[in-house]
C-alpha cells in the first residue's frame, strides 16, 4: 500500500486517512496544520463502525509543544465525535512530552505485522537441582 505521505513540502505536516479508522501524520506539525488534522480525524471518525481512531504519529519529525497541542485537540475532537483516540509509534521525545501533560495514556502499542514485531524476550529460569554440588 502506498502511503503518499511524502507528497507535501518537508516543512508541513501531511496527513492521510488510511482504512476507515487510521490517520497517519508525518512531518513537523505547525500551528496552521492543526485545523486540517482535526478535520481529517473527524472524517475518520465518521466512518461506519468506527469506535476508535488510531493516529499513526511515527512520521512526526518534531516533538514540541505545538505537536502536543495538536494531540490535545485531536483528543478533544475524538471525544466530541464520540470515538476514542490512540496514538501509534510515538517517538520517545513525543511520548515524554505527552507524559508531562497527562496525555501519555493515548500512546498504545498497536499490533503490527509479524515481520515488524520485535522478537519476544526470553525468560530464563533458574533450575534448582536436588543433587548436591560436587
Amino acid at each position: 500500500m502506498s502511503s503518499g505521505l511524502g507528497r507535501g513540502p518537508p516543512d508541513v505536516a501531511v496527513s492521510e486517512v488510511h482504512a476507515p479508522n487510521l490517520l497517519a501524520v508525518a512531518g513537523p506539525v505547525r500551528q496552521d496544520d492543526i485545523p486540517r488534522l482535526v478535520a481529517d480525524l473527524c472524517a475518520a471518525a465518521r466512518a461506519p463502525g468506527t469506535g476508535e481512531v488510531i493516529c499513526d504519529v511515527g512520521g512526526i519529525t518534531t516533538a514540541d509543544l505545538v505537536t502536543v497541542e495538536a494531540v490535545a485537540r485531536l483528543r478533544l475532537a475524538a471525544r466530541g465525535a464520540g470515538v476514542g483516540l490512540r496514538l501509534r509509534d510515538p517517538t520517545p521525545a513525543l511520548w515524554a512530552l505527552l507524559g508531562l501533560v497527562g496525555l501519555a495514556e493515548l500512546c498504545v502499542e498497536v499490533e503490527r505485522d509479524p515481520e515488524e514485531r520485535e522478537p519476544p524476550l526470553g525468560v530464563e529460569e533458574a533450575v534448582e537441582s536436588c543433587d548436591p554440588a560436587r
